[in-house]
């Protein structure tokens, strides 16, 4: 979790000049040097910036992406997930590595809000994660079902990378992820001078969890089930509401329900005049 100030980036960035060498050969995507990128998953990229393209807010307020810019991020939601749009910072914080350290970062933590199965602190380095902001009357993220473990698809470019909530930031600052999940994305994932103005989208899918909350290969496997269906989703909603659609399937239509039906059969019983039995005996000649 960060919060940085210019000051104190400023003095960081005099500080690591001499030691981040190995880490800065990692360039944005695209660059000479930038680490090779896998597709994971097969949701598109553009199918979900689609989906999350329009904005109900659920936060009671805007988020800053850093310490003295001005709050222009709102927390959006669906039935179905959480989501905004900010830059990434780059969270080094958990257990110790080459790359996130105390030497490499100046606001190095050796914890993380949330642990392994093992009550070991999570690795920045190696699990990609996402950091939430702590709950605040601005918005509280344990009210819309997101929580350490929750399995939320990280969108920049034309890349997915799936990750789990595993830290928590400022309450008033948004827009932080792990140095594994930018390396994925192909952003530089220096936790000093890297990361990502703007442009990358969170979708955090509620009440979901990876289990346990170190293992990428369940986050990646529910978030791709539910990043399909998040994205079918927009389908049906074109059909009209889930409400309706719901109630839709559960009871078929009877047609003597219809009130047209029903005065066509009125009518008809008006027209018909009821036959009795003497009738039908006079008609027929019987007695």
């Amino acid at each position: 979790m960060r919060a940085q100030s210019l000051t104190l980036a400023a003095a960081g960035l005099v500080l690591l000049a001499p030691t981040t060498g190995s880490v800065a050969a990692r360039h944005d995507r695209g660059s000479p040097g930038a680490p090779a990128l896998r597709q994971e998953g097969t949701v598109r990229a553009a199918d979900l910036l689609a989906r999350v393209r329009d904005c109900a807010p659920v936060s009671r307020g805007r988020y800053r992406t850093d310490d003295g810019m001005p709050a222009t991020v709102p927390v959006c939601g669906t039935r179905e997930a959480v989501f905004w749009t900010a830059d990434m910072d780059i969270d080094c914080d958990g257990r110790p590595g080459p790359h996130c350290n105390s030497r490499t970062d100046p606001l190095f933590s050796d914890t993380t809000a949330f642990a392994q199965s093992d009550g070991r602190y999570l690795s920045a380095e190696t699990l990609p994660y996402i950091v939430v902001p702590e709950a605040s009357d601005l918005w509280n993220h344990r009210d819309h079902g997101v929580r350490g473990g929750s399995v939320a698809a990280v969108v920049y470019r034309d890349r997915v990378q799936y990750a789990v909530v595993g830290d928590v930031g400022p309450d008033d600052i948004i827009g932080e992820a792990s140095y594994a999940t930018a390396a994925a994305l192909g952003i530089r994932p220096d936790p000093h001078g890297g990361g990502t103005p703007s442009g990358v989208t969170y979708i955090v899918f509620r009440d979901s969890r990876a289990t346990p909350i170190e293992s990428h290969e369940s986050a990646a496997e529910v978030g791709e089930r539910l990043a399909r269906s998040f994205v079918r989703t927009a389908g049906r909603a074109a059909q009209g509401p889930l409400e309706e659609q719901g109630a839709a399937a559960r009871t078929p239509e009877r047609p003597e329900a219809d009130p047209d039906a029903r005065a066509t059969q009125d009518e008809t019983s008006e027209e018909t005049p009821e036959v009795t039995s003497e009738e039908t005996s006079e008609e027929t000649g019987e007695e």
